[in-house]
């Protein structure tokens, strides 16, 4: 049990190493003259927090470390011993919580909202931005669970990567991206958060660490991906008259549908 701060730690300070990364400087318009072109800035200027290539790298290696883990002896003997100290050694019944905190970071988002505090964007388009990223980590996922075919360490079926940690992650960069820069305590606790939920599932014995480190990287990989992609889907609505609603297709569990945001 001595190596539960150990291992909370390395997690924690894998993806708070990307807030470093992700500081984004302010975007500098040059004056425009003409109107098409103060309208393409105005329409820029609509949506904040770019993407820097720079933010990728974290999650991308922690996403690696779990594709590598599955052919690497060394990292499923450090996922064997990650279980014997969070289950194998002294087990226990299972702490439910982690059901319920993966969206936690999300949904503080929302609710500093209804409390007046704005974040970077508008309350529609953090509403696309979430959707959009939920979409993709669940899609992708479910996809990698059915390829790998990892087995859990309780016995069960698809293991890797996990799709808590990833909601987790997602909604934990999610927050950061919006109101990160307001306070670094939002950063913190959403972070905090979602490594507590990546701990869970192995206490919980549902996971392996390497589920929870390439879970944890898809999840805030979602989230960026979702602020580059945004823009663009929202640019091509945006160009028809009085729009204030975004369609688009959701995935959750092997089962597609339609998500609409709309603004009254």
């Amino acid at each position: 049990m001595k190596n539960h701060i150990t291992y909370t730690i390395s997690i924690l300070l894998m993806f708070w190493t990307t807030s470093l990364f992700s500081q984004s400087p302010p975007v500098v318009f040059k004056s425009i003259s003409d109107t098409s072109g103060k309208k393409k800035a105005d329409q820029q200027q609509n949506f904040k927090n770019p993407v820097r290539v720079s933010s990728i790298i974290i999650p991308s290696v922690a996403l690696a470390y779990g594709f590598v883990k599955l052919g690497n002896n060394a990292l499923t003997n450090l996922d064997v011993e990650a279980k014997h100290e969070f289950y194998s050694e002294h087990p226990h019944k299972q702490f439910i919580v982690d059901n319920y905190l993966q969206f936690a970071p999300g949904a503080a988002v929302f609710a500093l909202n209804g409390l007046g505090l704005k974040g970077k964007n508008s309350l529609l388009d953090q509403s696309g931005v979430y959707l959009l990223s939920n979409i993709i980590l669940n899609a992708t996922t479910q996809s990698l669970k059915g390829i790998t075919a990892v087995t859990r360490p309780d016995g069960t079926p698809r293991a890797f990567p996990s799709g808590h940690a990833a909601e987790a992650f997602a909604s934990a960069e999610f927050l950061r991206r919006e109101y990160g820069d307001q306070s670094v305590w939002y950063t913190i606790s959403g972070y905090t958060a979602a490594a507590t939920v990546g701990i869970l599932r192995m206490y919980n014995n549902r996971h392996w660490f390497s589920d929870v480190v390439a879970g944890a990287g898809l999840g805030v990989l979602s989230t960026q991906a979702s602020y580059w992609l945004y823009p663009k889907i929202k640019r091509i609505f945006s160009n028809k008259p009085k729009n204030n609603a975004l369609i688009m297709p959701t995935y959750r569990s092997g089962t597609f549908g339609l998500g609409m945001v709309k603004t009254f």
